[in-house]
């Protein structure tokens, strides 16, 4: 697999916010081709619900699952990069929100988290009771991380649900993208901007829950490692931030997967620090590590300005393609 990154867009932060702020531009602009996704809502296990949105294609012999990132969507640029690939070969396509990132607030006192591998797990076998032909699934990100913790958990029965999967940009080791988007630049960009969203979510839980935490506490948490001590770990069974990213992360357990895997981050990802990539010796022989020097937190754009963002769909997808056997 083959990346550069276009000369017009030096260093991970660019290469990071830009394809995003131009895609959602492209989008949302007149005559934009916004995808018309068909809304399904699902009751989970423990009587909450979910949100997907589904592009339906009659007879589609493949279904690609899109598991999003930290607070995004289906409308998020990549997933809607994705949606355009999916189209354009013929697959159906759907993009399941975790609790609380559909638009609507979810009704249990939980959220979801980076290894939130059993939501994971209940939504690919909901979805293989209901498509009979092959599955791939992307995880983006924190979907990423949580993708790679069920392949893990699920392990040789893996390959009963899915045809292959792949982890774009995921923090597989959360600890050290922790320290990384909590200082410096980044925590002025982007930690801010994911406290803007996730704070008012947390306090919209705790009106339905009087009591789930301190509230003055959250609203003057300033990174993630606080607000994650406040809300994320004790909402979810941890007992702590640290005790959190140490059994979420994906990173310690990639030997045990056994469904053919993808997993691509750029060295230059501004929050997940190239140090703390995993090597090819802490792999199993089903997993793939692709790690360009370019391309950012879910960037990969290319092409002459204003670029676009399609190189990274048509390389998974192409990927996706080639492994795995079909189901049945």
């Amino acid at each position: 697999m083959n990346y550069l990154a276009p000369w017009w867009l030096p260093g991970g932060h660019a290469q990071t916010i830009w394809p995003a702020l131009h895609t959602r531009r492209q989008h949302t602009a007149k005559g934009g081709k916004t995808p018309a996704y068909r809304r399904e809502r699902w009751t989970t296990p423990d009587g909450d619900f979910i949100d997907l949105d589904w592009l339906d294609t009659p007879g589609a012999q493949t279904l690609m699952v899109m598991f999003h990132g930290l607070e995004g969507s289906s409308s998020s640029h990549y997933a809607l990069a994705f949606a355009g690939y999916a189209r354009q070969h013929g697959f159906s396509y759907v993009v399941p929100h975790f609790r609380g990132c559909g638009g609507d607030i979810n009704l249990a006192p939980r959220a979801y988290h980076s290894g939130d591998f059993e939501e994971i797990g209940w939504v690919l076998h909901r979805l293989r009771q209901c498509h009979a032909g092959r599955i791939v699934a992307v995880g983006v990100s924190l979907g990423g991380n949580a993708l790679l913790r069920w392949a893990e958990e699920a392990g040789s029965t893996a390959d009963r649900v899915v045809a292959a999967l792949a982890s774009i940009s995921a923090p597989v080791d959360l600890a050290a993208s922790g320290r990384a988007i909590g200082h410096g630049l980044n925590r002025q960009v982007y930690t801010r901007m994911f406290l803007a969203s996730m704070k008012p979510k947390a306090l919209r839980k705790l009106a339905q829950y009087p009591g789930l935490f301190n509230a003055q506490a959250l609203r003057d948490a300033r990174d993630l490692y606080t607000f994650d001590n406040l809300f994320t770990a004790p909402l979810h069974g941890f007992k702590n931030t640290d005790d959190y990213w140490a059994r979420a992360s994906a990173k310690p357990h990639l030997a045990q997967i056994k469904v053919p895997t993808l997993v691509v981050n750029a060295r230059n990802d501004p929050f997940v620090p190239a140090g703390s990539l995993p090597q090819s010796g802490q792999v199993g022989t089903s997993v793939t590590l692709w790690q360009p020097h370019g391309g950012g937190h879910v960037g990969f754009a290319a092409g002459s300005p204003p670029g676009h963002v399609r190189t990274l769909p048509e390389q998974v997808g192409g990927w996706l393609a080639t492994h795995g056997e079909p189901h049945g």
